[in-house]
């Protein structure tokens, strides 16, 4: 497909990142000539340098035969003004990053609907449920939900003294009363996709899928299962630190922000009367320590920093605080944030790069299937994808062994869950996929656009 991405920053270098990687025709423009600059010298893409709301540089990009059109730039308005132009100059499909929380209440559907936008973006707004997740279930590393909630991708780092240490996965399936499945393990720098005699180590990084009840369950046989973080201290008062905010206080939990900005301040008082604000710097140790991080139950750092999100989060888990995140947008740090300890990181860049990385495949799906959700996990080595089957895929009512033996599943793909209905099925080889269904597929170097790809041709 040909794609224009408009706004080279850290958002827009990711998504043109990954759209290449996926082997679309990308167009990236951008007004400033030092980042289109950086662009033509890392990726292979056509650059354009100049303003994105201006028709005679959408036509320079070729947005009349455009397929996809992102705008990426700071400005919301730059971005719904950019869309709007290229869809009526002829682009099919267009993507505006929209982030002022103003914008992303009531008003956000009559703008999608006026200006035509296939999808409004908020890197912010989708960390903040990103975050809101994992706070709700703390013993997790990171989290991703399928069908509506009902199917959970859970990653936990199995510590020193894990009861798993040791255990073979058959071992576990027989001990703990629980329907779940070990999908996918990261060892060091190695991702395996693990049988029933694979031995889990303490420092394993596991993807555990299942649905919500059951990892609970399961958790909570294991004895790692924390309770969900009801005292949040946040570090920053970033736009996500308001999203998020606003989604603890609506969960009833409590919320205190510390920001060295007065006026800043000043606003997230008016927007949230029912978080503590803090005027202050929160890399002092003395404020946090002044301000109880000793008694609340998750720590969450969301300054514009990395370095310091980082630094200061290792800190607060010095402290005993019991669940700790960091906002980390760049991959270099976050590995090494692993390294230091610090076990669970969020980057909003890849979120937004994951989510259009889906939208761009679902516009190549065929009547088969249709992908539903795309997240990359295990450190982007894997995918987890869901796809919704219609009738017309090719291989519905067959058990999966007789698919196995018949067609041949493609090595580095696994089924990993089917949801029927309200059912929820950790698949067998006596299962077998049916129309309506929703199917889970883990992937492990290998891109798949529709369901029938995990089949050997």
């Amino acid at each position: 497909m040909k794609i224009i991405i408009v706004g080279c920053g850290k958002i827009g270098t990711t998504i043109v990142e990954n759209l290449v990687k996926e082997g679309h025709d990308v167009v990236a423009v951008d007004r400033s000539p030092e980042a289109i600059a950086e662009i033509s010298n890392i990726y292979d893409v056509m650059c354009v340098c100049g303003n994105g709301a201006d028709s005679d540089t959408l036509t320079e990009a070729g947005a009349e035969r455009c397929d996809l059109f992102v705008a990426a730039t700071d400005s919301d308005e730059t971005n719904m003004l950019s869309c709007f132009l290229a869809r009526r100059m002829g682009t099919k499909h267009t993507i505006a990053r929209i982030r002022k929380p103003e914008y992303n209440d009531k008003s956000l559907g009559y703008l999608c609907q006026q200006l035509e936008l296939s999808m409004a973006i908020n890197p912010e707004l989708q960390t903040a449920h990103e975050l809101y997740n994992i706070l709700k279930l703390p013993s997790a590393a990171h989290i991703e939900t399928f069908a509506g909630g009902s199917f959970e991708l859970v990653e936990l780092w199995l510590k020193s003294d894990s009861p798993l240490d040791g255990m073979a996965l058959s071992e576990l399936r027989r001990r703990y009363a629980a329907n779940f499945l070990i999908c996918a393990v990261q060892r060091e720098n190695e991702l395996v996709i693990p049988s029933g005699n694979f031995v889990l180590r303490a420092g394993d990084r596991i993807a555990l899928t299942a649905a919500p009840h059951e990892i609970q369950k399961l958790l909570r046989q294991l004895g790692i299962l924390q309770k969900q973080a009801r005292n949040v201290m946040i570090l920053g008062g970033s736009r996500t630190a308001q999203y998020l905010a606003r989604l603890l206080l609506t969960g009833g939990n409590s919320v205190k922000i510390i920001e060295r900005d007065r006026d800043r301040c000043t606003e997230l008082c008016s927007d949230l009367p029912g978080a503590v604000l803090i005027q202050g710097d929160g890399a002092k140790q003395e404020v946090l320590l002044e301000e109880g991080l000793h008694s609340v139950d998750a720590f969450v750092a969301l300054t514009g920093s990395d370095e310091e999100n980082i630094l200061i989060s290792i800190y607060a888990a010095s402290q005993k605080v019991p669940k700790v995140i960091a906002k980390v947008n760049r991959s270099e740090l976050a590995a090494m944030a692993d390294k230091l300890g610090l076990d669970c990181t969020v980057s909003p860049k890849k979120t937004v790069a994951g989510i259009l990385t889906r939208y761009a495949r679902a516009l190549h799906n065929t009547e088969g299937s249709s992908v539903e959700s795309l997240y990359r996990i295990m450190d982007d080595r894997a995918e987890m994808l869901e796809f919704r089957v219609s009738s017309g895929f090719p291989y519905v009512n067959i058990p999966i062994v007789e698919l196995q033996k018949n067609y041949g599943l493609l090595p580095g793909v696994l089924i990993a869950g089917i949801i029927r209905g309200r059912r929820t099925i950790i698949p067998t080889g006596a299962d077998c996929i049916q129309p309506r269904d929703r199917v889970i597929v883990l992937s492990a170097d290998r891109r798949l656009g529709e369901l029938s790809d995990i089949i050997q041709h």
